[in-house]
């Protein structure tokens, strides 16, 4: 992170709040800027109609559109495709670009034993039913939330929680943030 975003108040009560905000839409250039430079991306083949929401300019129709092509096996391959989806010209979408992942997933890759989770909303009960979380975790990744706020990513959830990478590595496959 550059040092000027420590002596500007605004930009750090910003930064504060797109890491604390999984629900806060993105409003200007700059705001997408900072965004970037806190690693948040959104996989544009498992968009949720919330996370398309934080782009700046979609409407809850559109959010809803891509998410609908999506669930119906419609595969986002570059930023064109998502123009094309929603009819509007490339152009408007550039500036976002750099905030999408477009990731490739077959059918097979996606089918997991059990749903996967966002531990930041999920109980101590919903956890526990994931392999490799026993009910201390569980109770562990509830209390870190609750003490310290949502879980940003998967990286996050690990460092918060002094998890080793081999136990990462098995949970990523259950986990949603």
């Amino acid at each position: 992170m550059k040092n000027w975003l420590s002596f500007n108040p605004r930009l750090q009560k910003l930064r504060t709040q797109l890491l604390n905000d999984p629900y806060y839409r993105l409003q200007s250039g700059e705001e997408i800027q900072l965004a970037i430079q806190l690693g948040i991306h959104i996989d544009a083949n498992q968009a949720t109609v919330d996370d398309w929401l934080r782009l700046p300019g979609f409407s809850i129709h559109q959010a809803r559109s891509l998410v609908e092509l999506s669930r119906s096996g419609v595969k986002f391959y570059c930023i064109e495709d998502i123009a094309a989806a929603l009819a509007i010209p490339v152009q408007r979408l550039q500036p976002i670009k750099p905030l999408l992942n477009f990731a490739y997933y077959d059918e097979e890759s996606l089918e997991c034993p059990v749903p996967l989770l966002n531990p930041n909303l999920a109980t101590v009960e919903h956890l526990a039913k994931i392999p490799f979380i026993d009910i201390s975790l569980a109770q562990a990744v509830v209390q870190n939330r609750l003490a310290a706020g949502p879980y940003r990513s998967l990286v996050d959830f690990q460092q918060r929680l002094a998890l080793p990478a081999d136990a990462i590595a098995q949970l990523m496959y259950y986990l949603r943030f």
